[in-house]
């Protein structure tokens, strides 16, 4: 896989003595990035994506209107009165697959914000429940840390997008009411999407009535803009492209390139880390639904199943390159060859994948070498319309 890849674009710099060449024209907001991609047929035209594409650019526009007076130098001017009130943020709400994360990575990426943040709402509330162990034990006297945390939040971030709200847990219900309140007050604008309506979070369960206010804040704050497509993006965004590709030539290579294209929206891939029990999995290239690794990167590393697990539920599709015939000496790299595609095939995540043969002859002699049949056998499963129908399981 060509490195390029792995890097955001605006990290590759040019040496001096390349000539200067024309940029592409690069959509300026998430409305003109959605109707671009949909003109390339990298997305398909859906009127629930357009209607929130259409307001996630007027909070766009209303951030653009906010930062010119700091780029003008009119607040040292007027002086930090002259502050504008922070505009409304977005909550979008859907069934899983109708394309709230892509949306809301569109919108991110092109923010005109100077501080900003994209989190997955569950990282989000294991970094706020650390940060508040940590301050508690620095200060034991520390009565209330909402306020020092809420400045930190704040200072980290004046845009923040939570990928994935869903309150499950009462420690979170109980914190989440004060700390939004706090953010709120210092100006941040929040953007979510969710599986689940402001209304319907946290309800029929023990501690609902105190969880309320923060609904009604949070409908107060943020406008709730409905995703209503009748079809699953998840579910058919793989359908009707090869799977696996062999040989793992520079053909294959440019074929991952184009799924992983399609899958991510064309978004711009980023770096990602998921956390695994106390440890950190760092994913070198991530869409909204689909990272892409190097079969080194998983299989010749020490991981083991939590990893595979932790990446199978985060992602719907994985995109793997250079799969290589293994041997007798390559057998800890079979080994956990065979852990990844059990995972990935117990979460129905879409392996697209290129390799050096078929699956049958990846692994044909040494130890394991039977156990990696049934491998073999799956992974031709995984290539078929029916697997490839299923719904991604979390």
């Amino acid at each position: 896989m060509s490195t390029t890849l792995h890097a955001p674009r605006d990290t590759v710099r040019p040496s001096p003595d390349d000539a200067p060449q024309a940029e592409p024209c690069r959509p300026v907001g998430p409305l003109a990035a959605y109707r671009q991609r949909v003109q390339l047929g990298l997305l398909a035209a859906d009127p629930g994506q357009l209607r929130a594409a259409v307001r996630l650019d007027v909070l766009h526009q209303a951030l653009s209107r906010q930062a010119a007076p700091a780029r003008f130098g009119l607040r040292r001017l007027f002086g930090r009165g002259a502050r504008t009130p922070p505009p409304r943020g977005v909550y979008l709400v859907g069934q899983v697959g109708r394309g709230k994360s892509m949306l809301m990575d569109l919108f991110f990426e092109q923010a005109p914000v100077a501080t900003k943040r994209r989190i997955h709402f569950h990282r989000f509330m294991q970094d706020t429940h650390a940060r508040i162990h940590a301050m508690k034990r620095a200060d034991p006297r520390l009565a209330d840390p909402i306020p020092p945390l809420a400045d930190a939040v704040a200072a980290d971030a004046t845009l923040l997008c939570l990928d994935e709200f869903q309150v499950n847990d009462i420690a979170d219900a109980m914190i989440l009411g004060r700390l939004f309140d706090a953010l709120f007050a210092r100006g941040v604008v929040v953007v979510a999407t969710s599986n689940t309506a402001p209304e319907d979070l946290f309800q029929n369960r023990p501690g609902a009535d105190a969880f309320r206010p923060f609904i009604a804040r949070i409908r107060r704050e943020l406008d709730t803009v409905l995703l209503d497509s009748p079809r699953d993006y998840r579910r058919g965004g793989v359908r009707g492209l090869p799977t696996w590709h062999a040989p793992a030539d520079r053909r294959a290579e440019q074929a991952l390139d184009e799924a992983f294209a399609r899958l991510s929206g064309g978004i711009e891939p980023h770096a990602e880390t998921l956390e695994v029990m106390g440890r950190t999995l760092p994913v070198p290239m991530a869409g909204p639904q689909v990272a892409r690794f190097d079969f080194e990167a998983l299989c010749d590393r020490a991981l083991g199943a939590g990893d595979y697990l932790a990446l199978a539920r985060r992602f719907p599709a994985l995109i793997l390159d250079g799969i290589p015939r293994l041997g007798p000496e390559n057998f800890d790299l079979a080994r956990r060859f065979i852990v990844l595609v059990d995972a990935l095939y117990e979460a129905r995540v879409k392996l697209i994948a290129s390799a050096a043969d078929q699956p049958d002859h990846i692994y044909e002699r040494g130890e394991g070498a039977v156990a990696f049949e049934r491998t073999a056998s799956r992974l031709e499963e995984m290539q078929g319309q029916a697997y490839l129908a299923l719904p991604h399981l979390r």
